[in-house]
């Protein structure tokens, strides 16, 4: 696989980093009634430690646990019905002595803090400190990793990507303008004391963009490297992930593995090397090259990385 950057370090603590050589894979664990995957849903924190074990065993570097749907149209959950979802999982997951990072995804910092106390090492706020300003302070006190992410608007606002009526308008182009915020978030927390070296951006592909600014994003995703940072690629199951670009034909949520696999492997060639994904087997088969995938070449064609 071809390597366009050298390799970077993520720090998620004082004694604690994850190393970029390579691509790596963060399993989603899910404790929410209503995210759009309905099998990486987990209603318990026994279930939900059972599958965090398993991801773990199949080669995730780590997890990421939320208690909040953040698909579209998906409705706010209370700091305490967030914080009485997840702190239990997190507590089995380190009594079962599961030592890989685990990664809180809220955007409040109330949950962010009860995570932490609990045992999760990285923040992953996909509001990039809008929801919650205080998060910044909270990520610079405890040293913990960040991850920022580009949102159009909030969830319980937001429609699926091929579900807009009229596009959302990006005035700059969507990649510029993606760059933008994230440059102007990530500089926001090293004002608030956050490491540099602790921050990752993700391009929120998904929220607040069409079927082909997703694809416009991952297409230029040079351009978010770029900005000097590790990137997150979020991709799994996605609804513009399940159009087909040669029929425009949806592929339902259950069948977008393959597809979901082909597009991460078009972003590790760009340099992409973190990767959320719900399906931790078919990823890690797939960048470890037992498993390319049929597709990520033309993929790759189509997009112009290669």
């Amino acid at each position: 696989m071809q390597t366009l950057h050298s390799a970077l370090v993520w720090r998620i603590g004082v004694d604690r980093s994850i190393v970029l050589d390579r691509a790596r894979v963060i399993g989603i664990v899910n404790v929410t009634p209503d995210s759009f995957f309905d099998e990486s849903r987990c209603i318990d924190a026994q279930e939900a430690c059972v599958a965090a074990c398993a991801m773990v065993e199949a080669g995730a570097a780590a997890l990421d646990i939320g208690g909040e749907s953040t698909r579209p149209g998906a409705q706010r959950v209370t700091a305490e019905e967030q914080i009485s979802r997840i702190v239990p999982v997190i507590r089995a997951i380190r009594d079962a002595s599961v030592a890989v990072p685990i990664s809180i995804d809220t955007t409040l910092v109330e949950v962010a803090r009860a995570a932490i106390d609990a045992g999760a090492e990285i923040i992953n706020d996909v509001s990039a400190g809008r929801d919650s300003p205080e998060m910044f302070a909270l990520a610079s006190e405890r040293g913990v990793g960040l991850i920022l992410m580009h949102r159009l608007r909030p969830p319980d606002a937001d429609v699926y990507s091929n579900a807009y009526q009229n596009a959302p308008v990006y005035e700059n182009g969507v990649v510029q303008e993606v760059c933008d915020f994230l440059k102007e978030r990530a500089a926001i927390a090293i004002a608030a004391g956050v490491s540099r070296d602790a921050l990752v951006l993700d391009p929120g592909l998904g929220f607040g963009k069409t079927v082909e600014q997703n694809h416009e994003l991952i297409k230029n995703m040079s351009s978010i490297l770029a900005l000097g940072f590790p990137v997150l690629g979020a991709v799994s199951r996605k609804s513009f992930v399940g159009i087909s670009r040669s029929t425009d034909h949806p592929i339902t949520v259950g069948d977008r593995l393959e597809a979901s696999v082909d597009l991460a492997l078009v972003m590790a060639r760009a340099g992409v090397r973190l990767f959320r994904v719900h399906d931790v087997v078919g990823h890690v088969r797939a960048f470890s090259g037992q498993d390319r995938g049929k597709n990520s070449a033309a993929l790759s064609r189509e997009l112009g990385r290669e």
